[in-house]
């Protein structure tokens, strides 16, 4: 990524977010709709890159690589070396039709890590009804609501997969499952989990490239989805947003 400079003195911090994606791609399209300088900072396993929005909120940007353990590794490294009001997990991702069609925003009410537990005679049980620990966090609901209306954006539950969804079978069983999912990715849970360890409020967008169900990469519309990511870091409103998020 390039690093950028102006001559404007950068706004006194309001506030910091951590956004962790899972790619370089998903971290270029939200670096360009934050728009303002950008520095690299070193991470061990990996590297920041801090953008100084106008609005004084300062956001760092981390590409902590695909799938909940990856995401936890590196959400919780950015967590231990700096302080955050607030951590985001965002990317590009699969949505439920018809609720949130492809090029939408979404952002998670609830959420879901969807596949772990498991498989018994009665059918799939989480880790919850095991009696193992939670499959769910929950955002802060004005900060979901205040930013749901500054977008544009479909709200429900966001699943966390391991395995993406590639047939119909498959989609139904999440949907009877989670009636409220809106969207499935494969970050979210694990970005939730390292951000509660540290005491710091979570939250997650998507926007969506293909609809969930049958795997058909040439529906895919991988640039409408990080076009719709762009968009959507440049138009949060963030001293309002983390104000939500911190009071829960």
């Amino acid at each position: 990524m390039t690093e950028r400079h102006t001559g404007e003195q950068p706004a006194p911090e309001r506030g910091r977010l951590l956004v962790v994606v899972a790619v370089a791609a998903e971290a270029e399209a939200v670096l360009r709709g934050l728009g303002g300088p950008v520095r690299a900072l070193p991470l061990p396993g990996g590297e920041l890159h801090r953008a100084a929005h106008p609005s004084g909120v300062t956001v760092d940007v981390l590409a902590g690589g695909v799938g909940p353990a990856a995401a936890a590794a590196a959400a919780s490294a950015a967590l231990c070396a700096h302080r955050y009001d607030l951590v985001v997990s965002a990317g590009i991702g699969g949505g439920f039709a018809p609720q949130a069609p492809v090029g939408s925003t979404v952002l998670a009410e609830a959420i879901v890590a969807a596949d772990l537990g498991a498989e018994t005679p009665d059918g799939f049980a989480d880790v919850t009804e095991l009696g193992f620990g939670t499959v769910r966090h929950t955002p802060a609901p004005a900060a979901v609501a205040l930013a749901a209306a500054a977008l544009g954006a479909v709200t429900g539950t966001v699943l966390t997969v391991s395995t993406v969804t590639g047939s119909t079978g498959r989609a139904a069983a999440l949907t009877a499952r989670h009636p409220g999912a809106v969207a499935e990715a494969m970050e979210g849970f694990g970005v939730a989990e390292a951000a509660a360890r540290h005491g710091v409020p979570a939250f997650e967008l998507r926007t969506v490239s293909n609809p969930v169900g049958p795997r058909d990469r040439a529906a895919w519309r991988i640039g409408e989805a990080l076009g719709a990511l762009e968009r959507a870091f440049a138009a949060l409103p963030y001293p309002e947003f983390l104000k939500e998020a911190r009071r829960g």
